[in-house]
């Protein structure tokens, strides 16, 4: 039928696998071949990091909870948000 070739049997399939597996060869070898893609990864991740980095350091001043307070509320209001105003 025609269904044979699209579904194989548990044992075949645990052959197939096995096969691709020793095709692989070391992990040497994957590096070896992958070493652009790993590479980009690397870079991705270390851009991601600086990013995140100065989008929590820089963004946490800009969005204060302080926004539209003016004069004396805003001053304890930002003395507070800072640590700097001790309550207890």
């Amino acid at each position: 039928m025609a269904l044979d070739g699209i579904v194989s049997s548990p044992l075949r399939r645990h052959q197939s696998l096995k096969k691709q597996w020793e095709e692989l060869g070391s992990c040497s070898t994957v590096i070896n071949r992958h070493r652009y893609l790993l590479t980009a990864l690397l870079l991705l991740a270390f851009l991601c990091t600086i990013y995140l980095y100065f989008a929590v350091t820089l963004g946490a001043s800009h969005s204060s909870s302080c926004h539209g307070l003016t004069g004396n509320d805003k001053a304890i209001c930002q003395a507070i948000t800072k640590g700097k105003l001790k309550l207890f």
